[in-house]
């Protein structure tokens, strides 16, 4: 279906607290357990060299709910990401377990003109959510 699939370019590290997996429509499952400086520094940087050769619009998934607590500096991280104009080519969904969580993700998923992002507590809901038809944000 996605024959033209580009590769994830992707290193796992000692301290690095997410793992990332390509989709079967192309996009990408990331699964994390914390939110340390070195995990937020990795993520940053793979994702923004995803956005910087964007070419498509994407269906990816946070599953977040091993994390108990989202540090500051994620949350900076994530406003600075969510400002890049690709972002306006992504569908995320994003899994949480607790409140906590869900209100930290909401200090960055409520900032206008950045990713399409729906909030779950169950990975069901987000796939189902994510396998509704793309259409371009504008």
């Amino acid at each position: 279906m996605f024959e033209d699939i580009k590769p994830l370019n992707w290193t796992p590290g000692p301290a690095i607290g997410y793992t990332v997996i390509r989709r079967p429509d192309g996009g990408m499952h990331f699964t994390f357990t914390n939110t340390t400086h070195e995990t937020v520094m990795h993520w940053r940087a793979f994702a923004l060299q995803h956005l910087y050769d964007s070419d498509r619009l994407t269906r990816n998934l946070y599953d977040l709910s091993r994390v108990e607590k989202i540090s500051e500096e994620a949350i900076r991280v994530a406003n600075e990401v969510n400002s890049d104009p690709n972002v306006r080519n992504i569908r995320l969904a994003i899994v949480v377990a607790s409140e906590a969580v869900r209100e930290a993700i909401l200090e960055v998923a409520v900032l206008p003109g950045g990713v399409e992002a729906k909030i779950f507590t169950s990975l069901a809901d987000a796939e189902a959510w994510l396998s509704r038809p793309l259409e371009k944000i504008v």
